[in-house]
Order: C-alpha cells, then structure tokens, then sequence
C-alpha cells in the first residue's frame, strides 16, 4: 500500500523560480497524500479553494501537507485523504522582496514655461521600489487572472501614467523650469505618493521613488550652462546679448557688410559706455580742490618755497634767486 502512496506522493514549490517574478501560481494539480510543501527564503505561500484565501504560510521550510498545512487551512480542517483521491487546491508563491527598478521617459515631456511656446521639452530618469503588501488585492485584481507576474508587468504599468505625474510635479507654481534638479526631492516624494495610490489597488506599495537627472535639449542646455557661468539664470536678455558678443567676437556671426559693421561698433560702444560707468561707480571720491588753491599764481607758489636762509653758508636770502654770499640757487 506504501508503493502507491509513494507514486501519488508529489511536491508543491516555485517551479523554475525567477527572481523578476512577483509571484507563481502552482495549479491545476491534485494534491496527493503524502505531498510536501516547500517555501524557501522570501516566498510566501497561500493556498486557495475557489479564488479564496485558505491560509497562508510564510516560514521557510519543508512541510507535511498533511499533518501540518491542513490542520490550519479555513475550510478544510476536515479533510480526509483516501486512497486514490487528494486535494485540488492552488498554492500561490508570492515573492516577499523589495524590487528595485530603473525608469526613464520614452518621449520628451513638454513642459509650458513663459517664453517657449509648445513648452521645454524634459525627459527624465531615475528608479523606483515598490513590494506586495496586499495579498487579498493581489489576488483580486490580478493574481485571479494570471498565472504569474513580472516586475516588467508593473514597470510598464508605472511608464504608462508616469508621464502624467511628472508633467503635474514638475509644473508646480514656483518652480525653476531650468534648475529642476534642486527640486528633485519634492517632485520625487509627490510622485511617490500618487503612484503608491494608484497601485494599492492591485495590492503593490511603493517603497521609493528617486528622479535621478532631468535631461534638456542640447540648444536648452547650452543656455543654461552660459547663463550659469555669467550668474544671469532667467535673463534672457542678457543672455541673448552675451550670446551676440560672443558670436562677434569668435566670428560666427556673419552679416551684411555695413549694417554689420555699424551694429558691431554700436554695441561695442554700449559696452564700453557699461565699463566706464562701472569703474566710475567703482572709483572712490577724491578731494575736491578748493578755489583758494586755484587762486595762487606761480610766483605766490615759488615765493612760498623760497628760503628765508641759504641751505648751504646760512647767509639771509631776502627775495634773492641765488645767495649773494655762495652763489647757491634757493628755487
């Protein structure tokens, strides 16, 4: 009799196990007395009559279906294994990690921003975690219909709605369309908080999400990167200023003779004009001559510096040039 225990004996486990997989559904089959159950290290197992959870199981470990699962099933306390009859039941292997995922916009996202119309295009990219928490949900909404599920599954159920968070995110009032980075961390937490909202529903949480770099196009970019080195972010004047200097000075700037040449010169006489008034603004005030400085002539000022005695004998000048005693010349 053991013999045929023996051949209807079988195992229920994650076959062909994926570390991708969300969960694997073990169906279809008839458990037969004598049947192990095999859980291995973050896997849980829930055994299901007719779509409804009978218990589940979440120690790792090999078990006697018999002896020691169906005494704490619900419904099937009672069930007695007969000689050539088992059990139809479906086990449901649930994957119990935190998956880790990168993401990335498939197309630009036109965000509107004063001054580009049709708006910046910003493609973004970055991860996100998310886990199973809800089982019931889980089995509800998509483990009812489908045998397993892949982290693939959920990355593109994510892509499909993630552009819709990132344009809400991003077009936030106060924001810097062209430092978005510095708001990295508000737009991220926001995004988590919808998507974790979105997915509740088939029983999936979302643990994190990072945007780890917003991408601009090349002709946005090199704006950017010349308004940064000249501390001018958000004036485009001045930027399209510096812009036509720069396109002068390097030669790129090629234009009609004359008309050229004058808008050139003109402009360069601004910047001038800019320069000495700076340096002007810059300069400390110095002391004004009074009029009773102008007032002296010459002859007042060398008659001042004439001495009284001659430096050299010590004889007594008068109003002379040179001394009368030496010859030496007192101015």
């Amino acid at each position: 009799m053991s013999f045929f225990r023996n051949q209807f004996a079988n195992v229920v486990e994650w076959e062909e196990f994926r570390d991708d997989m969300i969960f694997y559904k073990w169906s279809n089959r008839e458990i037969k007395k004598g049947s192990k159950l095999i859980i291995r290290p973050g896997q849980d197992a829930i055994f299901l009559n007719n779509g409804k959870i009978e218990g589940v199981f979440e120690d790792e470990g090999e078990y006697d279906i018999e002896s020691q699962i169906i005494p704490f099933l619900s419904t099937l306390k009672g069930f007695k294994f007969g000689f050539n009859s088992g059990m139809r039941v479906e086990v449901l292997f649930v994957n119990t990690k935190e998956f880790n995922v990168k993401w990335g916009t498939r197309n630009p996202i036109n965000i509107p921003s004063p001054g580009f119309p049709g708006g910046i295009p910003i493609r973004a990219n970055g991860t996100f975690n998310f886990k199973v928490n809800d089982y019931i949900a889980l089995i509800d909404k998509i483990a009812g219909v489908k045998d397993s599920y892949l982290v693939e599954d959920v990355r593109i159920r994510i892509t499909s709605i993630l552009d819709q968070l990132l344009m809400k995110w991003i077009s936030k009032e106060g924001r810097d369309m062209f430092n978005l980075q510095a708001n990295s961390f508000e737009i991220s937490k926001g995004i988590q908080e919808d998507l974790d909202m979105q997915l509740m529903e088939i029983g999936i949480s979302i643990t994190g999400f990072n945007v780890m770099s917003f991408n601009y196009p090349k002709e946005i970019q090199d704006m950017i990167n010349k308004n940064a080195s000249y501390g001018m972010v958000g004036n485009i004047d001045k930027y399209q200023q510096i812009s036509m200097i720069d396109g002068m000075a390097s030669g790129k700037m090629k234009g009609g003779g004359t008309a050229t040449d004058m808008a050139g010169m003109m402009m360069g006489m601004n910047i001038a004009n800019q320069m000495m008034n700076q340096m002007n603004q810059n300069t400390p005030n110095q002391p004004a001559v009074s009029q009773d400085d102008q007032s002296h002539s010459p002859q007042q000022t060398a008659e001042q510096k004439r001495p009284n005695f001659c430096p050299n004998c010590g004889t007594k000048t008068g109003n002379a040039n040179f001394c009368s005693n030496c010859g030496q010349k007192l101015i």
